[in-house]
This record gives structure tokens, sequence and C-alpha cells, in this order.
């Protein structure tokens, strides 16, 4: 198994190239760091100087998004008091069913909004989004791929999705470790994927 430093300078070399080698697609730069969950606080450290080194060794700018502070905001927005009730009322699966529709329905604020307005002013010549904090969709609240698919062709920017979770077979994913649910659990993805890897 690859260890996360080993996992970073293998996104390093292809982050150095202009344009970044990280994507299959020219309409879909994306790729995907899996890493174990336990390794959240390491590899946040990690990150911090990775970001360091990219921006004085190859020019590139990164921006941490952080999916969890995404998703937190779209709840202040439109009041916590709701989710609150329906908790209290129906219980957590209903309250997880309550974000989802926040984040991913029109009627609301749909998270690849919030995405794509966060990185409007950034130029895919030289920056970089890390997506972290993946966290916020935990357990059940919404797949990381929808918010990939819903970036298709929406932006030319690169972006890392920071994976908290484990490759199954291929590009199958498991989120969090946790066993599938309903469909949330493995899913195939469509990126290039990078990371502690077994």
């Amino acid at each position: 198994m690859r260890s996360l430093v080993d996992s970073l300078k293998e996104l390093e070399i292809d982050l150095s190239f202009h344009p970044p080698r990280i994507a299959a697609h020219s309409d879909m730069p994306y790729a995907i760091f899996v890493y174990p969950p336990a390794d959240e606080f390491t590899l946040r450290k990690h990150l911090r100087l990775f970001s360091i080194k990219l921006s004085q060794s190859y020019g590139r700018r990164v921006t941490f998004l952080s999916i969890a502070r995404l998703v937190w905001d779209t709840l202040k927005a439109f009041g916590v008091g709701d989710l609150y009730e329906t908790e209290s009322l129906r219980g957590f699966a209903a309250a997880e069913r309550h974000i989802h529709q926040l984040i991913t329905s029109p009627d609301f604020k749909p998270i690849t909004d919030s995405v794509l307005e966060k990185i409007s002013s950034l130029s895919p010549e030289t920056d970089v989004v890390f997506m972290v904090r993946a966290g916020g969709f935990a357990p059940n609240i919404c797949r990381a791929s929808w918010l990939l698919e819903g970036l298709h062709n929406r932006t030319s920017v690169p972006i890392i999705l920071f994976y908290p979770g484990r490759a199954e077979s291929g590009t199958d994913l498991r989120f969090f470790d946790l066993p599938t649910q309903g469909g949330l659990g493995a899913y195939n993805y469509r990126v290039k994927l990078y990371g502690v890897i077994s």
C-alpha cells in the first residue's frame, strides 16, 4: 500500500505539467485522492505543506474548498431550525434527506453552484482547487460523484477531491468505509484516482 507522502508525490508530478495531467477528459479536469478516514488530520497537515510546494516550485496556486463548510453555509442560509425540527420529529434519516434536498435541488442552493461561485475568479492556467472535508456529505447526505458530475462541462479549473474511504476495485470507491446503504457506498468514478489505494 502506498503512503500519503508517496501518493502526494505522484499527484505533484502530474500537477507540475501545464496543463496538469490529472484528467482523462478535458471536460472533467478532476481527480480523486483516496485516503483512509483515520488519516484525516495527518492529510490536512501534509496538504498545507504540499500547497506551499506547488506554489513555490510550479507556480500553482492552491485554493482549499471545504465541502463541510459549503453544506453548513447552505443550512444556515435556509434556517438550521428547520433541520433540528425535522430530526426531532422524524429522525436522523429524515434530517439527512432534508440536507440532501437543500444542497441538490435547484429550488434551494445546489452545492455545485456554491462551488462554481467560489472558484469563478480562478484560472485553469495557474490555479488548482483542493476540495477537502468531504465528511460534510457523511454518512448518507450526498454522493461525492454527484458533485463531480454536476461540475461536468461547467469549469476548466483543475479540482482534486480528497475522498475519505477506500478503493474497492478499479475505480469503485467506498465512502468512509461505510457499508452500502441505498447505493451510497461503493460507486464507480470516471476520473483518475490517486492516494492510498491497496
